[in-house]
Parts: C-alpha cells; sequence; structure tokens
C-alpha cells in the first residue's frame, strides 16, 4: 500500500490519533459487516507521524472468500484519499507481514533550494548548505556491512540489538528536481536511524564532518555525536522484501531481536 503520511500519527495504532493501522482496521472490519470476533491489521513495520509509504504491506485475516481484485476495489473505494491500496494477494496462513520480513529500503528526499517550495514543503525536506555528492558517496560506503548502530538510534527505541546489517546505501541528485535522492536497503532499521543517517552524511557532504566520521560513531557509541535528525517529510518506506523477494540478501532479524 502507499500513503500520504502528512495527517497521520504514524502507522501504529494509538487511542484518539488518525494512523494508518486504526483506519485500515475500520475498514476491513466495516467490508466484513462488523464481525463477532474482530480483524487486526498487521503491518510490516511502523512509520513515524509524517514519514509515508509506496510500499508498505499488512495483512490480515478475512472471514469471507472474496478474490483478490474485489478486495482490492472495496478497500480502495472505502479508504480515505491519502491511502491507496496498490495490489492484494491471498497467502498462507502462517505468513505474518512484519516477522516475514528479511529486508527493507527506505526512501529519503532532500530539496537543495535555497528556499521552501510550496509544493514540496510536505514530502522533501530542505538543506541549504552546498554539498559534494563525491565526499556523501563515500560516507554512504562505509555503511555497507553489519554494524552497530547505537549512535544512529533515538531515544525510545524497543530493539533488543542495534546491530543492523545495511545492503545498499546510495545516494543520486536529480537535476530537474535540485533534490538528493537517498535510498538504504537492510535487514532492519531502528527507531529514527535513516533520519539520523541522512543528516550524519549530509554534514560530511557539506563539510562539516571527516569523510570517515560515520566508523569513529560506530566505535563511541554515542548518539548525541550524531546530533541532528532531519524531518520525517522527506522518508518513505519504498520496499518491503521476504524470503525468496531478493535471492541475494535472504538474512532477516530474529524475532526476539526485533
Amino acid at each position: 500500500m502507499s500513503y500520504d503520511g502528512t495527517k497521520f500519527s504514524g502507522f501504529q495504532r494509538q487511542p484518539n490519533e488518525r494512523t494508518v493501522e486504526g483506519t485500515l482496521t475500520k475498514v476491513v472490519n466495516k467490508m466484513a459487516k462488523n464481525p463477532k470476533k474482530h480483524i487486526s491489521v498487521y503491518g510490516s513495520g511502523r512509520t513515524d507521524a509524517g514519514v509515508h509509504a509506496i510500499g508498505q504491506v499488512a495483512h490480515f485475516d478475512f472471514p469471507y472468500d472474496l478474490k483478490e481484485i474485489n478486495m482490492l476495489k472495496g478497500l480502495n473505494s472505502m479508504l480515505p484519499l491519502d491511502i491507496k491500496i496498490i495490489d492484494v494477494k491471498i497467502v498462507s496462513s502462517d505468513f505474518h507481514a512484519r516477522y516475514d520480513v528479511s529486508g527493507k529500503k527506505y526512501m529519503y528526499r532532500m530539496d537543495l533550494g535555497e528556499f521552501r517550495d510550496p509544493f514540496k514543503r510536505l514530502y522533501t525536506a530542505q538543506w541549504k548548505l552546498p554539498v559534494n555528492i563525491d565526499k556523501i558517496r563515500i560516507a554512504l560506503n562505509d555503511l555497507i556491512g553489519e554494524h552497530d548502530f547505537t549512535s544512529f538510534v533515538a531515544s525510545g527505541s524497543s530493539a533488543k540489538t542495534n546491530i543492523r546489517t545495511i545492503y545498499e546505501a546510495k545516494c543520486n541528485f536529480e537535476h530537474n528536481k535540485n533534490e538528493l535522492i537517498f535510498e538504504f536497503y537492510g535487514n532492519g532499521f531502528l527507531y529514527n536511524m535513516v533520519r539520523i543517517l541522512v543528516g550524519v552524511v549530509l554534514e560530511i557532504g557539506s563539510g562539516k564532518r571527516n569523510e570517515h566520521d560515520i566508523l569513529r560513531l560506530y566505535k563511541i557509541k554515542d548518539r548525541t555525536e550524531a546530533r541532528r535528525t532531519v524531518p520525517a517529510s522527506g522518508l518513505y518506506l519504498k520496499h518491503v522484501y521476504y524470503e525468496g523477494d531478493d535471492p541475494e540478501h535472504p538474512t532477516k532479524l530474529p524475532h526476539h531481536q526485533r
């Protein structure tokens, strides 16, 4: 599914808050004519308030037989305009949208304009300083592999371990949009990890840090040294991988480490 996270208080259901999970749960139960047994919806993971998705995955157990195309049409006809179901598939009864994840890919959009574009302000962040993309790419290369990302996780994380594996980290400049487009693909991401990483890498690209400062941050395990967390508006959950989707990177986190 895809959604515009601007007016949601994140994905996870919260009392008295508008969330993606809560909205989808209401619609699914309404489609099932409010069954005696409440239908729960499980997402591949949480996205924070203001964060967008173009490839989120969720599952639920529907009590009636319904063709995939009819479920797709029914959901989209009832959901608000800031959520769209892209595809529907009937899966095995033991499939779990969260616990079966083998990897995720996030995208971050950073506008380099001097002044905020009113039509992009909800979907990008802004960086006014000059950047050297070669320095950015050198820094991103230091992310590849398995590392302890303690310096890159915000307080409030419930993860049992801060060790994660990054398979791919890249940045491209889109001239027509005057934007840097970051992509991070790994077996899992910590609370605010991508937004903190982007902040560190941009400071490297602007000459405010050494090109290999990420290596120092791994060693000292100090969140305060990473400093900034860039805004949620530029972050997108781009793709969720499951076993067989990407044979080159099949590793997934054990349930007790998530």
